[in-house]
């Protein structure tokens, strides 16, 4: 029998989904046979609801508790957000005694693999079967780094398929969706919306490193065809609105810019050449 990993926890942060569960069936089915948590904020009206379907596995926080313990970046009353649960985990994590964890949005409905053994692209999915050994091997490698979080790429990377930037470069630095964190080193997000990027981008700039390989992608549900969770907030505001939060943190290299080819919306603009600092070649070095 394999044995199971208990050096690390997985999270799943939900709101208003006690239903389905996404991303904890599909994890369970593509082979990850250890912990899981729910998070859940005391806020959501199916908190019953979540610990009658997941008995023993379901975290509560209050979301005043975090309230001013990072920057929201706005004075709006709406907090039907994740980004307090983003900054209430790495707390929940030490009381419940896990150093390392990973952290989860509910609606992925796939892992998959980008490249075959020879680093050919792939161009029909092919799930991961095991995602303990995954998940082990993630682990490692984020020891063996400085980077305050190691993140897998998403579907919507590759767009482009083998052409696609991120492919090609196979490290990204940015960090989204998928996060695996230690209480060691710790970092805030930043925003009511938008958190993800407005942190990498922001704590980028300051020398952080944010990682996301693309060997592994996930697929995950699309925000608007999905109730619960922030659907409602998105719909509301619209990604102008989402997306301007992080040209509100980061104005020295992010923009508003129109994004897709056919059906095109607003969205962030990353400009990484004054983004994050660079690294030089020691024969440059002044003597």
């Amino acid at each position: 029998m394999e044995k199971k990993n208990n050096e690390y926890v997985v999270f799943i942060l939900t709101y208003g989904r006690s239903a389905k569960v996404h991303t904890y069936e599909t994890i369970r089915k593509q082979g990850y046979k250890g912990k899981i948590y729910l998070v859940c904020s005391d806020d959501d009206s199916q908190v019953n609801d979540y610990k009658k379907n997941f008995p023993n596995e379901v975290v509560v926080f209050n979301k005043q508790e975090y309230a001013n313990t990072f920057d929201i970046g706005d004075n709006f009353n709406d907090n039907r957000v994740v980004v307090y649960a983003r900054n209430a985990i790495f707390s929940i994590a030490e009381k419940l005694g896990y150093k390392y964890f990973i952290v989860l949005d509910d609606d992925y409905t796939a892992f998959r693999y980008t490249a075959d053994a020879n680093g050919t692209y792939l161009t029909k999915a092919r799930n991961a079967k095991n995602l303990s050994v995954l998940f082990d091997m993630m682990l490692k490698y984020y020891k063996k780094t400085n980077a305050v979080t190691l993140c897998i790429a998403q579907g919507g990377d590759f767009i482009g398929g083998e052409n696609s930037r991120v492919f090609k470069k196979k490290l990204s630095r940015k960090a989204m969706n998928f996060f695996i964190c230690s209480t060691e080193r710790k970092f805030p997000f930043i925003g009511r919306i938008n958190e993800d990027v407005n942190t990498y981008v922001r704590y980028g700039t300051l020398g952080h490193i944010f990682l996301t390989i693309c060997d592994l992608r996930l697929e995950q549900l699309d925000t608007q065809s999905n109730t619960g969770g922030l659907t409602e907030f998105y719909l509301d505001g619209g990604t102008y609105v989402k997306s301007f939060y992080t040209v509100l943190f980061n104005p020295s290299c992010t923009k508003i810019n129109l994004m897709g080819n056919k059906n095109k919306r607003l969205h962030h603009m990353i400009k990484w050449n004054n983004a994050v600092p660079k690294l030089l070649q020691e024969n440059i070095k002044k003597v």
